[in-house]
């Protein structure tokens, strides 16, 4: 039956292709009928999520039945000694891509120019051309964000700069001096928005920039995420840090109890686990040697990295590689969807993981 539903959806979603997210190991199980799969698609953490979150989670299990804290209070309060913000300066989201959505939905109009990195995470364009923005792609230079065109594409339409700091897909970071500069003379009524996604993964680096410093002085969101480095991501809790002015805006557009309480109640514990914390940057950071290793004999180009994955270039098509690996019971990331067709990407894994991954790769290549 012909329901013409072309005519009653948004024209904007027409020219919108949907995320495609890394498979799940219970998919691959089933279409291949593999009894082991290890997946190193999605930037989860290996070692497993924060223990006192596992622990503050089955304290509060008998309390599922009741609704979550609409404005996850004790969140924000841990959240805001964290960080030496005020707790009103902060929203929470179903993951830090909601932060995004709820950005998009307040401030940007048909027509509005949005700004991002060519290529960089995806669900700036896909969210942005579903509010019908005029999306400006600025191509990456020696795969880092070309900040210095990014200032220069913005004008009096702008509404919007989205910057991955640091960036996925390719791992690399903006310095503090690259974005001082870039952040002077900007307009009044443009909106920066800081994706911090992997900022546990970069924040000790020298030269990693303090964005809270712009809170104050500019129309700056900042977020960050549980979901990498504390191991949360089947929870999807992230968060924003910005004014109280734009928190309240967003609070205007955010659906009531969108983050549920398991979640609220794991981050809340997981911001106090040090311990895993440093031990999970430390696996990484080992890790991410071992691959590079690994590669260099291979003779495969890859990208120093400053986050929990590693961007490599097989000099060869990204689909044959990765649906091979797929058959050995592997998943990786298949750069294609980015236009970077001869790359993969590559999460950090255990030790067993990783030379799993490198016998693989070294057999089919």
């Amino acid at each position: 039956m012909d329901n013409n539903l072309d005519k009653l959806i948004k024209p904007e979603l027409l020219k919108v292709k949907s995320y495609i997210p890394g498979k799940p190991i219970e998919e691959v199980k089933r279409e291949l009928g593999l009894k082991e799969v290890t997946k190193l698609a999605s930037n989860e953490n290996a070692i497993g999520p924060s223990p006192k979150a596992i622990k503050a989670i089955a304290k509060d299990l008998d309390n599922i039945y009741q609704y979550p804290e609409s404005n996850c209070f004790y969140l924000k309060q841990r959240l805001s000694k964290y960080l030496n913000v005020d707790s009103n300066q902060l929203i929470i989201g179903n993951g830090s891509d909601e932060i995004i959505v709820l950005v998009l939905r307040v401030f940007v109009k048909p027509s509005d120019k949005v700004i991002i990195a060519d290529p960089t995470f995806l669900i700036y364009e896909i969210q942005s051309m579903v509010n019908g923005a005029d999306l400006v792609k600025v191509p990456l230079k020696d795969f880092r964000h070309d900040i210095k065109q990014m200032k220069k594409a913005i004008d009096s339409n702008t509404k919007l700069v989205f910057i991955a700091n640091p960036d996925n897909p390719t791992g690399t970071y903006l310095t503090n001096d690259e974005i001082d500069e870039f952040m002077q003379g900007l307009p009044d009524d443009l909106i920066v928005f800081f994706d911090e996604a992997y900022y546990e993964f970069a924040k000790d680096k020298e030269d990693y920039p303090d964005t809270l410093k712009f809170i104050d002085k500019k129309n700056v969101i900042i977020t960050r995420t549980f979901s990498k480095s504390y191991g949360l991501a089947g929870l999807r809790v992230g968060y924003g840090i910005t004014s109280n002015e734009i928190v309240s805006y967003m609070d205007k557009v955010r659906e009531p109890f969108n983050v549920n309480r398991v979640a609220q109640v794991a981050a809340t514990a997981a911001l106090d686990d040090e311990e895993f914390l440093n031990r999970t940057l430390k696996f990484v950071h080992d890790g991410k040697l071992y691959l590079y290793k690994q590669f260099e004999k291979m003779g495969l180009e890859f990208i120093q990295s400053s986050t929990n994955f590693v961007l490599v270039n097989l000099k060869k098509d990204c689909d044959e590689i990765s649906n091979k690996l797929l058959k050995k019971g592997i998943i990786i990331r298949n750069m294609k969807n980015w236009g970077l067709d001869n790359f993969i990407r590559i999460t950090v894994g255990t030790k067993k993981q990783n030379k799993k991954f490198i016998k693989a790769l070294s057999e089919i290549l």
